[in-house]
């Protein structure tokens, strides 16, 4: 029987976190503009793709070109996060259960994004996905440059 598993990174972010929240909440059609070597696109699917139940199909580059389906599964204003389901694309073929979580926070006079990922591998030959979590974290410190450099 597989078993749920979690994985965390974070990163020091220069931006604020309220304006870092209001791209992934937002914006996210400006992703693929500041990252377009890492996002090709964004399609919202269902919903308005900024409220839990939205469904968006990415398009992203990790290694080769790779599409996944996610469904908006909590946004908590209070906390600056956001929880997504990926309910298809490639992730789903070796996954049984994936969520991705991110959360902005201040620390003193410090700044980060925390990303976390809840996942069930389909078998144990599955790696854990540690490529993906490196690539949310790359994203995210891409969307802060871009931000401190049009602040």
């Amino acid at each position: 029987m597989a078993q749920m598993r979690k994985l965390e990174k974070q990163a020091q972010i220069k931006s604020s976190p309220e304006k870092l929240f209001d791209i992934y909440k937002n914006k996210i059609d400006l992703m693929p503009k500041i990252s377009p070597n890492k996002l090709r696109s964004i399609e919202i699917i269902e919903g308005d793709g900024k409220s839990v139940g939205s469904v968006r199909l990415w398009t992203y580059f990790l290694g080769d070109s790779v599409i996944a389906k996610d469904k908006i599964d909590a946004i908590d204003e209070g906390n600056k996060s956001i929880t997504f389901e990926i309910i298809g694309g490639e992730v789903t073929k070796y996954f049984a259960s994936y969520k991705a979580n991110i959360q902005l926070v201040s620390e003193g006079q410090s700044n980060f994004v925390k990303w976390s990922v809840e996942y069930e591998k389909k078998n144990e030959q599955v790696p854990d996905p540690h490529p993906q979590l490196d690539f949310l974290i790359t994203m995210a410190k891409e969307v802060d440059s871009y931000l401190v450099q049009n602040s």
